[in-house]
């Protein structure tokens, strides 16, 4: 029995380099192979990636067309009365209502009494209010919005504050030693 080495002694240096030339080959040529293909993977994802951002609004953009072709009605009625008008305005908002949600844009809206979320809500002043609880919502200024998790716009509201004893004139200085 002969080793690989006995039988390559035995075969001419030129076959042997020849040999070891075409395995240099189809392993370079592999290797370009898989080069090019990673290549054209990274190209593929890059374009993907850019239709993916340029088209990200379609669908959002698709549901607000109902919503803009009724504000041109609206505008192009002539001697509406004002209670269609109304009507119709009530009707567009809740496309518009219906197209929001449907791209996951939901309504931060805090009823009076709620606890002040200083990461949904914005506090505009704190006020001294009868009846509240220090921390909690008194009036909701404007609406806020969030994105799926992500708060675009907090709520703008009023907050309770803690109330001073009532029994005791806040003026006067009695009090203080």
């Amino acid at each position: 029995m002969q080793t690989d080495e006995s039988q390559s002694k035995d075969r001419p240096l030129a076959e042997l380099l020849a040999e070891a030339q075409a395995k240099l080959e189809q392993q370079r040529d592999a290797m370009m192979r898989a080069v090019a293909d990673a290549e054209n993977a990274r190209k593929r994802a890059q374009t993907e990636a850019a239709a993916a951002q340029k088209y990200a609004l379609e669908r959002f953009a698709e549901q607000l067309l109902p919503v803009v072709d009724s504000l041109k009605a609206a505008l192009d009625s002539e001697n509406t009365s004002p209670e269609a008008l109304r009507s119709g305005v009530e009707l567009t908002l809740k496309q518009l209502g219906v197209a929001l949600e449907r791209a996951n844009l939901r309504e931060i809206a805090p009823a009076k009494g709620e606890r002040f979320d200083p990461h949904r809500h914005h506090a505009v002043a704190a006020v001294e209010a009868r009846g509240h609880e220090p921390n909690t919502v008194v009036s909701l200024m404007q609406k806020g919005y969030m994105l799926h998790d992500r708060v675009l716009r907090p709520a703008l509201v009023t907050v309770a504050q803690g109330l001073e004893n009532d029994e005791r004139n806040p003026i006067s200085d009695m009090d203080l030693d």
